[in-house]
């Protein structure tokens, strides 16, 4: 799929083949460093290449888990998954995270983003509740959230500790 963002640029969507795992890994080492907002900071995304492309390949053959890349001119600027749990119980909730590279933000790309994965859950005929977490001061992304239709349904208090300052991540979930 492919669309402009508000600058012009025209970003691809595709989902992630084991061909991009050193550029995921290298991406996530990147962005890690440019917000407070992720689970890692800058080179804490420490993982074995040849183990990631078995993680991305086995993420494909699962019909309710999805990775999917945003890119420039064959250049990662996102990543949005859905993980989801092959037991008979947990398979129909998929848990969300999304990425964006700093100088992507503000142009509509998560919220495309975030389309794409919402579309793609409620089509796999097993998903029918995303589910994701988010720092209670990361506003912007909360507005768009609920924008999508996702609601509140939890706080953890103190869960992440940045800069010897506690911070409290708010659940959030969408019924599709």
């Amino acid at each position: 799929m492919k669309f402009r963002l508000k600058d012009g640029n025209e970003v691809t969507i595709k989902e992630a083949t084991k061909e991009y795992a050193q550029h995921m890994i290298d991406f996530y080492n990147i962005v890690g460093g440019e917000t407070d907002f992720l689970s890692f900071g800058k080179n804490e995304f420490k993982r074995n290449k040849e183990e990631y492309k078995e993680f991305i390949e086995s993420t494909r053959l699962e019909q309710n888990s999805i990775i999917l890349l945003a890119t420039i001119n064959d250049e990662i600027i996102s990543i949005a998954s859905i993980h989801s749990s092959q037991k008979d119980r947990m398979k129909h909730v998929g848990t969300l995270g999304i990425v964006i590279s700093e100088q992507f933000t503000g142009l509509g790309l998560g919220r495309k983003m975030m389309e794409q994965m919402i579309q793609w859950a409620s089509s796999n005929g097993i998903t029918n509740k995303i589910s994701l977490v988010t720092r209670e001061d990361n506003v912007p992304a909360i507005e768009l959230y609920e924008k999508l239709g996702f609601e509140k349904e939890g706080l953890i208090k103190k869960d992440n500790l940045i800069n010897g300052i506690y911070y409290n991540t708010i659940l959030m979930g969408l019924f599709i």
